[in-house]
C-alpha cells in the first residue's frame, strides 16, 4: 500500500488536465507535458485536485501508484513553475559559453568540449563559470545537468571541474615531501 500514492495533487490556477484514453496531458503557463498511464491505474480529477487510484490489487499495480502520483506532481510543478539546476565551473582557464544550440566549454583539454542542448531545455551561462539548466520536464533537466557535469567531474585534490552549485567536494590532502 502506497502512502505517497494516496496523497492528492493540487492543480494551481492556469493548469488544465486533458485526457484521451490512458494518455494524460497537462497544459500550463510554461508549456505542456503528456504521460501514458500504466495498466491498472486511474486518475480522477475534480475541484482542482487529482487523485491516483488503483484499479486492481496486483503487486505491480501497488508499485505503480506511488510512481504515477510522483510523476504527475512533477508534471504539474513543471508546467506551472518549471525546474532549474545550477552548475559551477572551477579551475584556472575553465569557462563556458552558449552559441545557438551548443554549449562550448574550455575544460583543460586540448580542444574545446561541445555539448548539444536538447529541445525542451534552456541553458544559460553567467560570468562564464555559472551554468543554469532549466525546463519543464524534471527528468530531462536533471539528465542534461548530469551529462554536463560528467564532462569534467570535480577532482578531490584541487577541486577543478564542473559541480552542482550546492555540492560539497571532499578535498583530499596531497603528497607531503620529506616529512618523517
Amino acid at each position: 500500500m502506497s502512502r505517497i500514492g494516496k496523497k492528492p495533487i493540487a492543480l494551481p490556477q492556469g493548469v488544465k488536465l486533458g485526457r484521451q484514453g490512458t494518455l494524460l496531458q497537462l497544459e500550463g503557463p510554461k508549456g505542456s507535458l503528456s504521460f501514458n498511464l500504466p495498466a491498472g491505474i486511474e486518475v480522477e480529477g475534480a475541484d482542482g485536485v487529482l487523485l491516483v487510484k488503483k484499479a486492481g490489487e496486483a503487486r505491480q499495480v501497488d508499485s505503480y501508484q506511488g510512481l504515477v502520483r510522483t510523476v504527475l506532481q512533477n508534471m504539474v510543478t513543471g508546467v506551472s513553475q518549471g525546474f532549474e539546476k545550477s552548475l559551477a565551473i572551477s579551475g584556472v582557464g575553465y569557462r563556458a559559453e552558449v552559441s545557438g544550440e551548443v554549449l562550448k566549454m574550455l575544460l583543460g583539454f586540448s580542444a574545446p568540449v561541445e555539448y548539444r542542448i536538447p529541445k525542451g531545455v534552456t541553458v544559460k551561462v553567467d560570468k562564464q563559470v555559472n551554468i543554469s539548466v532549466s525546463g519543464i520536464d524534471k527528468q530531462l533537466v536533471g539528465q542534461v545537468a548530469a551529462e554536463i557535469r560528467q564532462l569534467k567531474k570535480p577532482e578531490p585534490y584541487k577541486g577543478k571541474g564542473i559541480k552542482y552549485l550546492q555540492e560539497k567536494i571532499r578535498r583530499k590532502v596531497g603528497k607531503s615531501v620529506g616529512a618523517k
